[in-house]
């Protein structure tokens, strides 16, 4: 028998181990940002933007569906081992990356480490607000996707320099083997199962009457549409991915362009992810003191003036200048629209909410690449990168008008301790 208590400090090991199980997450979407776009090109000889893209496409969908059922499913059987076999999906990606014959297998590739994806970071997710409990849920969150997404720029800077000294292929994918290997490890071993403190946390909100208890569609339906601060969520998240996925996509096209070699290619693909990181380590903590909506709405308009920097910009200055305010604007957003959804949704309910925020946050990717990539064919690169930068201003707009602020106020940090013994569970 365990005590189970509610906090960060209350479950430092096991909060800091699932940190670092997200870095080599993070990490394994690294070994792309740099280099399947010029492979497009380079290897596989695909001219149209929209062909280059597919790869975003083909992940996205099949992360976004994933991540719909990873919150099920963490539900039903428990989140280690939807994290565990995440990572078993992941297995094969690294060696059909280094040794693909045919476009087709870098499309197959991507279906796996999409699925991966939604399995392993959507749980590291929802096990960390499993772990926070209310008052730290901001903070919780902006560790979590600033492990993720430092080590997404620290694998796109070292693809791009290996890739400068050997080549696209094979020698930069050898990181990806010791990510996966290292990941699993921790995560079949050592990571331990947080469904338990669910039931402390309802316990202090009161359980729902088994009448009141929504189906997974009301679920679907509130997140989606029918809540307002849910859809709002939702819908941010949506357009938030769909200009990453543009930047994912395009900005490599668009820096080889103009002149960048692959180690200017890299470190300009690494500042993006890289501040995003950063950022999230004060803007998670920050939600929590000021609220959740306003560094939303501010966030998605930061990034849509960084994307409009990048796109007048010429020299490398201009364009780190812009990555670097796209990267700022996304801190703000990333880890406040999900501690917004551990504001809303019951315990009881919010994996499965989550998943279905996720479902529509990475849905973004494929209709990013798919905009951006037909855009970027029939009128040049330019103009599918304003459009994007327009969406990005409107979806702020949204959250401005439609969205009520979430946080309570009695949840506001800084907070009195937390209590003890919430209750008692098998270890």
């Amino acid at each position: 028998m365990r005590e189970i208590r509610l906090g960060l400090r209350e479950n430092l090991p096991q909060f800091s181990l699932l940190v670092v199980v997200n870095a080599f997450v993070g990490a394994m979407v690294g070994l792309e940002r740099t280099l399947l776009p010029p492979i497009a090109e380079q290897d596989f000889h695909l001219a149209a933007k929209a062909a280059v893209l597919s790869f975003i496409v083909v992940f996205g969908i099949t992360k976004a569906l994933t991540n719909y059922l990873a919150g099920r499913l963490s539900d039903r059987f428990g989140r280690k081992h939807v994290l565990v076999g995440g990572w078993l999906v992941a297995v094969p990606v690294p060696f059909l990356l280094m040794w693909a014959p045919t476009w087709s297998w870098v499309l197959f590739a991507n279906a796996l480490l999409g699925v991966s994806q939604g399995l392993t970071w959507s749980t590291t997710v929802i096990m960390k607000i499993d772990l926070a409990g209310a008052q730290r849920r901001g903070l919780a969150m902006g560790l979590n996707e600033f492990a993720g997404y430092f080590a997404v720029a620290a694998s796109a800077l070292a693809t791009g320099f290996v890739a400068a000294r050997y080549g696209l292929r094979p020698e930069p994918f050898y990181l990806g083997v010791g990510f996966v290997a290292i990941g699993l490890s921790l995560s079949a071993f050592v990571v331990r199962e947080t469904k338990h403190h669910v039931a402390a946390e309802s316990n202090l909100h009161g359980s729902l009457p088994s009448n009141e208890m929504p189906t997974q569609r009301e679920v679907f339906w509130r997140t989606s549409l029918g809540d307002k601060n849910l859809s709002s969520i939702s819908q941010a998240g949506l357009v938030n991915n769909l200009n990453d996925g543009m930047a994912w996509g395009l900005f490599p096209l668009f820096f080889a362009a103009a002149d960048m070699d692959f180690a200017k290619i890299g470190t300009l693909a690494a500042i993006y992810p890289a501040t995003q990181g950063v950022g999230q380590l004060f803007t998670g903590a920050w939600s929590d003191r000021v609220g959740r909506k306003w560094l939303i709405a501010g966030g998605m308009w930061v990034q849509a003036v960084g994307i409009g920097i990048v796109v007048v910009s010429s020299s490398y200055g201009g364009f780190a200048l812009g990555a670097t305010l796209l990267g700022v604007g996304t801190a703000m957003v990333y880890p406040t629209l999900l501690a917004a959804i551990g504001d809303v949704a019951h315990p009881s309910w919010r994996a499965s909410s989550v998943g279905v925020y996720r479902l529509w946050r990475d849905l973004g990717y494929a209709i990013g690449a798919v905009l951006a990539g037909v855009t970027a064919d029939a009128l040049g690169l330019p103009a599918a990168m304003w459009l994007v930068a327009a969406l990005t201003l409107a979806s702020g707009v949204v959250v401005a008008v439609r969205m009520n602020e979430t946080l309570r106020r009695d949840a506001r940090s800084p907070a009195p301790a937390e209590p003890a013994a919430l209750g008692r569970a098998s270890s």
